[in-house]
């Protein structure tokens, strides 16, 4: 008893990967000892082995069972031993199970996708963005980094990295590399807007750095800072204070101007802004802009040229961005 003890004891400090083997080499060499000791009882390798693991996992059918002397005396080492060990393995399984979820909670994991979306700084405009994300891309993979101790939101399409994003390590844990786009919150706990911004400034030059060829799109507090992205080479600016405050002065003016724009930032509720290829039969934007009505949907811009109307005779260059207003739908049937 004194000698199982200490097997047992030494087994419990192994890890993983030693218990995993030893069980498995348990299992087989148990299942060889059984066909050679009772060839008649078990005629095939197979039974053998099928009589070892309905053993060692208490589950015992009953359809096998040793007849001879040897081969009971050898079942009692498989109860005594192979019991003790494949519940060890299945506890440090069921362990490393557990383990994997709390660092994936904790954001200790590397994420290894590809054609990801990173999203940096975690607030109420970040949890909008996600789900706007999984509503209208239900198979992008998210990327969420922040210095939260645990994960804000459980989807199995996002991906939570804990760390400081102005960091190298850290982003390029999120895989940043190899990301289709980044997007960058500013810090709604920082009050002062100078402050706010440069920390924002901070992260997007470490994401440019590393990144040079990544889209990047960032919220800025003060409209005076955008020449200081500019040079940081930042694609998209959003102004978070100046934007609100210039859509509540414009629906004071006009009287539902806000259902207008509710429209098209979201993709929830009414005609929605879509991007579309230029097809080969539209050689004028006046092609475009026809054929697009016919099929239900509005040609606005080219990009972000709003002057489509004025412009319509002139030829589309092969690499426009053409965008248009219509319902998900409409949308569907163009593409």
């Amino acid at each position: 008893m004194y000698i199982l003890q200490k097997l047992m004891n030494r087994l419990i400090v192994l890890n993983k990967f030693g218990i995993f083997s030893f069980t498995f080499f348990i299992v087989i060499f148990s299942s060889v000892v059984m066909h050679l000791i009772e060839p008649k009882t078990f005629p095939k390798w197979f039974d053998a082995l099928w009589y070892v693991m309905t053993t060692v996992t208490t589950v015992g059918y009953g359809d096998y069972y040793p007849v001879s002397t040897a081969g009971r005396i050898y079942a009692i080492f498989i109860f005594l031993i192979g019991i003790g060990i494949a519940g060890l393995a299945i506890g440090k399984l069921v362990e490393a199970l557990g383990a994997h979820r709390k660092r994936k909670e904790e954001g200790r994991l590397t994420f290894k996708g590809r054609n990801h979306f990173v999203i940096i700084g975690w607030s109420e405009k970040a949890k909008y963005a996600v789900s706007e994300i999984i509503e209208t891309h239900p198979n992008l993979e998210v990327v969420l980094i922040d210095n939260l101790t645990i994960t804000p939101i459980t989807h199995q399409n996002v991906h939570y990295i804990q760390g400081d994003p102005s960091i190298e390590e850290t982003l390029i844990q999120a895989n940043l590399k190899e990301a289709k786009s980044v997007l960058v919150f500013s810090d709604d706990s920082i009050h002062d807007s100078a402050l706010a911004d440069g920390k924002t400034l901070l992260i997007v030059t470490s994401v440019e750095r590393l990144t040079p060829h990544i889209h990047s799109t960032v919220e800025i507090k003060k409209e005076e800072h955008i020449k200081n992205f500019r040079h940081a080479k930042v694609d998209e600016f959003v102004l978070s204070h100046e934007t609100v405050s210039r859509m509540a002065v414009r629906s004071a003016f006009s009287k539902g101007i806000t259902e207008i724009y509710t429209q098209l930032l979201s993709h929830k509720e009414g005609e929605n802004l879509f991007e579309v290829r230029k097809r080969a039969e539209w050689v004028t934007y006046k092609d475009a802009f026809d054929s697009l009505l016919q099929q239900g949907a509005t040609l606005i811009a080219d990009g972000n040229d709003l002057s489509i109307n004025k412009k319509l005779n002139d030829s589309i260059p092969d690499d426009a961005r053409l965008y248009i207003i219509c319902s998900k739908d409409v949308y569907e049937s163009i593409i």
